[in-house]
């Protein structure tokens, strides 16, 4: 029988990985190649960070944003979190026929107000329209170069390293999924899309040498991230589920729609691995920047259950946090 393409290869999961590794990297990368947010490359002697990303997303605009902030944040950030200084991004739309030209105005404007904040220039890009039915609406596709001026290489992630995350999780995902689903009493329920750009080199400037990983945690949300880090290792991840910070929306949608906020998109958060000595100075520092307010240490790395992620309950049981293999959340960013 011939193998189709199903949502979960888009989902950042088990299904997305194992699409990557024997189809795509296959063919286009060296084993030894490192899969991350963004490329590290060198050109005579400079050092640069190159990433791209296509966002498609129902509804295009939601609480808190639409596909044109998803677009230019999702881009900053994952330059961002290699270290990277961003500076050039590109914009190429895919526009079914019969779009309205005032929420491409919408849109369009939108990412303008964004790359200026984060003070980022949109320099080149590219426009598609397919016929009526061929596409759903609009999809937007943007590429990112960024300077690496002081490198936070990925370090050796070691027994005893905090794991912190940059504030409340879940947000985007449930914020999307509520008002797919009408529900009604989640109205204060907004994406925490958001460029993170100056918030990380706040942190980056002060512990350049703490910082072993960082990662924005998107589709698949802090469980996919936190199995990726530990898969094939030596090590676990341990989570202390009094110590997440998930905001009473989001456990209510969650509950309703049967889904873990760890599994959850996030649009303006990311996940740092730290030596334990400063996880708390690099907490400190994220609550003071509007985006980290609610910042967190959320668990440590041991080597309790080798390759695994897991979180201590509140009752002092324990869950193992598995991979997941299907879409939980389709068309979320």
């Amino acid at each position: 029988m011939t193998k189709k393409i199903l949502p979960g290869h888009g989902s950042g999961g088990k299904l997305m990985n194992e699409m990557i590794d024997t189809i795509i990297r296959k063919r286009f990368g060296a084993d030894n190649v490192q899969l991350d947010d963004s490329a590290v490359l060198s050109m005579a002697g400079v050092r640069f960070a190159f990433t791209t990303d296509t966002f498609t997303i129902t509804p295009f605009f939601f609480p808190g944003g639409d596909i044109g902030t998803l677009a230019v944040n999702g881009t900053v950030n994952d330059l961002s979190v290699m270290g990277a200084k961003p500076l050039f991004i590109s914009c190429a739309l895919v526009l079914e026929e019969g779009f309205d030209f005032a929420d491409l105005e919408k849109i369009l404007d939108s990412m303008k107000s964004e790359a200026d904040k984060a003070d980022v220039r949109i320099v080149t890009g590219d426009t598609k329209v397919v016929p009526n039915g061929a596409a759903d609406k609009i999809f937007i596709n943007t590429s990112g170069i960024g300077i690496i001026e002081r490198s936070i290489q990925r370090r050796e992630i070691k027994p005893g390293d905090r794991i912190i995350v940059s504030g409340t999780i879940g947000d985007h995902g449930m914020a999307v999924m509520a008002i797919r689903n009408n529900l009604s009493f989640s109205g204060g329920l907004t994406s925490d899309c958001a460029h993170l750009n100056h918030m990380i080199r706040a942190v980056i400037e002060r512990f350049p040498e703490s910082i072993r990983f960082m990662r924005d945690p998107t589709r698949g949300g802090v469980a996919s991230v936190l199995n990726e880090i530990v898969k094939g290792k030596k090590i676990s991840v341990k989570l202390n589920e009094d110590a997440l910070p998930v905001r009473d929306e989001v456990k209510g949608v969650c509950d309703i729609l049967g889904i873990d906020p760890l599994y959850a998109a996030n649009e303006g958060k990311v996940v740092i691995i730290t030596r334990p000595d400063d996880a708390e100075d690099i907490v400190n520092i994220l609550k003071s920047t509007a985006e980290g307010r609610e910042a967190a240490v959320i668990g440590e790395i041991n080597e309790e259950f080798p390759g695994k992620a897991y979180i201590e309950t509140a009752v002092g049981g324990r869950r193992i946090l598995p991979l997941l293999t299907e879409e939980q959340l389709p068309r979320i960013c």
